[in-house]
């Protein structure tokens, strides 16, 4: 009995130990690991990464926003993703959106009371600086939570057009082009790409060059619609104007099809345990290819999944 009653509170004690060992560095903003990081603010700089995609780039003249914009369900409307800020400034957002909302309203009234105090409007990189210093506060006090969203801030001042970024850690940088979001990888790559050609671009084709980079965070069965795509504006002598459903038709109807990706299959392949020290010969439809590296462990599994092009789908 005695026993019993030690086993049951070691049990116990082991179960906590292990709870607190896990939770010891991510229960608060205010803990660092021992690596050096403060897992609170990576969490956050995560639901920046669910959200859906949104794009920022700038020309000489104008400085654009392409977001696309999510449904909670067919039952439901397409949620915003730009918002208006001054006749001046707009964000476009990915992440929580009640966190945004809040930072727009900051941003918003900075603006009002630029303009009552000092009779012009606020400066596009101060206002990004303000709103640094908002979102680092949580970074560093006990009980807070970082803002769960990252904002792109498209404006226009004396200064030229501007893109600027903004991070849940309280970090914010001055872009030529950028993408937020999820899948926002392959738009980085297509605006690093492009990069150089933005400058002389005309406001048209600034804005095709954002919706090209959105479409490339699009799964292959997925395309860029007037339900689903929302676009900002602003530049010189042009006020920060957003643009949704009807309106972004005229834009859309300039964008050439999507060109076919080459789509790819999962193929089941049968190993066997004896033939993981030789070289395996598969045979494709096209052609022979030998794949020693792909069975050269003596610990693969019984059934493996290769991933191969549709013209090299295995014989099975």
């Amino acid at each position: 009995m005695l026993l019993h009653h030690f086993n049951h509170y070691a049990l116990v004690y082991f179960h906590r130990f292990i709870f607190q060992f896990r939770n010891q560095y991510d229960n608060d903003v205010t803990v660092w690991s021992p690596q050096g990081r403060i897992h609170q603010i990576e969490y956050a700089m995560e639901a920046v990464k669910q959200g859906s995609a949104t794009v920022g780039l700038k020309s000489r003249t104008h400085a654009v926003l392409v977001a696309l914009k999510r449904a909670q369900s067919e039952l439901a409307a397409h949620q915003k993703k730009i918002l208006h800020v001054d006749n001046h400034v707009g964000i476009s957002i990915a992440g929580l959106t009640a966190d945004a909302r809040l930072l727009c309203n900051f941003m918003r009234q900075e603006c009002l009371d630029s303009r009552f105090v000092f009779d012009r409007p606020l400066p596009v990189s101060r206002l990004v600086s303000l709103i640094g210093s908002k979102t680092q506060i949580p970074t560093q006090r006990y009980g807070r939570r970082p803002y769960g969203v990252g904002l792109l801030i498209a404006g226009y001042d004396d200064m030229g057009p501007h893109i600027f970024q903004t991070c849940p850690s309280a970090n914010y940088f001055d872009c030529k082009a950028m993408s937020i979001g999820a899948r926002s990888q392959s738009a980085r790559t297509y605006l690093e790409r492009h990069m150089e050609a933005f400058l002389d671009c005309s406001l048209n084709e600034l804005v095709q060059h954002g919706l090209r980079a959105l479409r490339e965070t699009l799964p292959a069965e997925q395309d860029l619609t007037t339900k689903n795509v929302s676009i900002g504006i602003v530049g010189k002598e042009t006020e920060f104007t957003i643009y949704d459903d009807d309106d972004v038709a005229s834009f859309l109807e300039g964008l050439e099809e999507r060109p076919q990706r080459r789509v790819r299959r999962i193929a089941l392949v049968y190993v066997n345990k004896t033939a993981c020290k030789q070289n395996v010969t598969y045979h494709f439809i096209n052609s022979s290819h030998q794949c020693p590296q792909l069975v050269s462990s003596q610990n693969i599994s019984l059934y493996s999944y290769f991933t191969l092009p549709v013209s090299d789908v295995l014989i099975i």
